[in-house]
């Protein structure tokens, strides 16, 4: 089923139009780059620096738990070397295909924004989406990749957010004496 997906995807979603979009959006979440890049924005003000350390350890969970350990006990072979007929659109990979590492990470950076702005952060998550459909598009992942990525972010950036606030409570609020 997900190479037929995938197929179907190729067959009647790609354009000549959408594909440097695609490409664009495949590639903003290459080594979480934007990611990263909205962490430093909200270091910049003292009211979000909190939600900035929360997505660097949201990041780096996944960085961890995903590229580091996931992959590698999963160890399964990209689309485009099994998929018959399927075209890659980006240059090869140079990992394991599950989970999706750039659908974790947008996930685990996103829901933290989400955790911490709500509505506000809703566009955050719609980016997250656009970059873990993109890497169905270019043909470099399987659904099932993708959408076990998406779930595994989501749960990190949680973890992360919870984290932090236990730390901060244990550690760095100051407690009334009885």
């Amino acid at each position: 089923m997900d190479a037929e997906i995938l197929l179907w995807i190729q067959e009647h979603l790609r354009s000549d139009m959408l594909m440097p979009v695609m490409q664009f959006l495949t590639h903003l979440g290459d080594t979480a780059f934007i990611w990263i890049g909205m962490a430093a924005v909200f270091f910049l003000f003292k009211k979000a620096r909190t939600t900035g350390l929360q997505m660097l350890a949201a990041l780096l969970g996944s960085l961890v738990i995903n590229n580091m350990i996931l992959k590698n006990l999963a160890a399964r072979v990209r689309p485009y070397e099994t998929v018959e007929g399927l075209r890659l659109l980006i240059e090869k990979q140079p990992d394991w295909s599950f989970p999706s590492g750039h659908a974790a990470s947008s996930f685990a950076a996103a829901a933290v924004i989400w955790l911490n702005y709500g509505k506000n952060g809703r566009a955050a998550l719609v980016l997250a989406g656009l970059i873990a459909f993109s890497r169905l598009y270019v043909g470099v992942h399987y659904p099932t990749d993708v959408l076990f990525g998406a779930a595994d972010g989501m749960l990190i950036g949680w973890a992360a957010v919870q984290g932090t606030e236990w730390l901060r409570r244990r550690y760095f609020v100051k407690r009334k004496e009885l």
